[in-house]
């Protein structure tokens, strides 16, 4: 270890990778090698560095003590390496990349759109593999390498987990236009007697609505509770039912047609929505680029919707 010339120095890139990842394929993917090619650079690194560096722990790899230590050094130098070689940034012209990003359909409503058209036109080669879970286990996810990046709202972070603010989001309603006859708004005492829609993975009430609600000594009835943004504002078409939900997946006013949006008879907290990583992926010119990327797209200043 101590004579560098005796040592391939393309190792300590598999191993950021490897240490980033915690997964042979992925790893090989990230370096564009083939999965023996990389499963041999792990053989020879734990010669190397005399342990074993990542082990198999429940269908997963997981660092030692000795890699833990390593990582975030090490990324810090092949940093330096990158810089001091000119090829610190990323290429997405011409550079192959796979990221994998965990949201809910609200996140992949109000930004898959935007960002798959931004990377097919300069970005080709960038792949994205889409999963959505809890925000709990999100967070575990980015702690261990099974994802790249997260998107949603995070109230407490766990530790070891970089974050920055992408939006403040309000929340708004919508009702079949037909049920509310000539008003275009509802008081509190109506919104109250109306059922209502609530988008919830759980299908509880632990949500910044019903807290609103219960903070003022209030409950509604809901009538439909279900996990899927997408296909909530629809569901409200010839009913008597309203929705509340985050502004930004309801339609504008212009395009809501035979449904009204309008805000809320009562006060609700905005939420603030992030993009949330661990900090071994801070110094990847990748990892970087795409949330630069996602930022300019939904960039905090970015305008609520306004109602008319």
């Amino acid at each position: 270890m101590n004579n560098l010339g005796a040592i391939d120095l393309n190792l300590l890139v598999v191993l950021d990778a490897l240490l980033a990842e915690r997964h042979v394929s992925r790893a090989a993917i990230r370096l564009n090698k083939s999965q023996p090619a990389v499963s041999h650079a792990l053989a020879r690194l734990r010669v190397l560095f005399d342990d074993p560096l990542l082990v198999r722990r429940g269908g997963q790899l997981e660092p030692t003590v000795r890699a833990l230590e390593i990582a975030p050094r090490l990324a810090e130098a092949l940093a330096h390496m990158r810089q001091l070689m000119g090829s610190e940034a990323f290429d997405p012209l011409r550079e192959r990349h796979v990221f994998r990003l965990a949201m809910s359909d609200y996140a992949a409503l109000v930004l898959l759109p935007k960002l798959m058209a931004v990377l097919r036109r300069g970005a080709p080669n960038v792949d994205l593999i889409i999963s959505q879970a809890s925000r709990e286990v999100m967070m575990s996810q980015a702690i261990d390498g099974e994802i790249d990046l997260a998107l949603g709202v995070f109230p407490v972070l766990a530790e070891d987990l970089r974050t920055s603010l992408l939006f403040e989001e309000h929340f708004a309603c919508l009702a079949d236009a037909a049920s509310l006859g000539d008003e275009k708004t509802m008081d509190l005492t109506v919104y109250l007697q109306r059922p209502h829609i609530l988008v919830s993975l759980r299908g509880d009430t632990g949500n910044e609505i019903d807290l609103a609600l219960a903070a003022a000594g209030h409950k509604r009835r809901i009538a439909l509770a279900l996990p899927h943004w997408s296909a909530a504002p629809g569901l409200v078409l010839g009913t008597d039912l309203v929705l509340t939900v985050a502004r930004r997946i309801l339609p504008l006013d212009a395009e809501a047609g035979p449904l009204t949006v309008f805000y809320p008879p009562f006060a609700i907290p905005p939420f603030a929505f992030r993009q949330i990583w661990h900090r071994r992926r801070d110094a990847d010119p990748a990892h970087r680029w795409l949330r630069d990327v996602i930022t300019q797209i939904l960039g905090a200043s970015e305008a609520v919707p306004a109602i008319a």
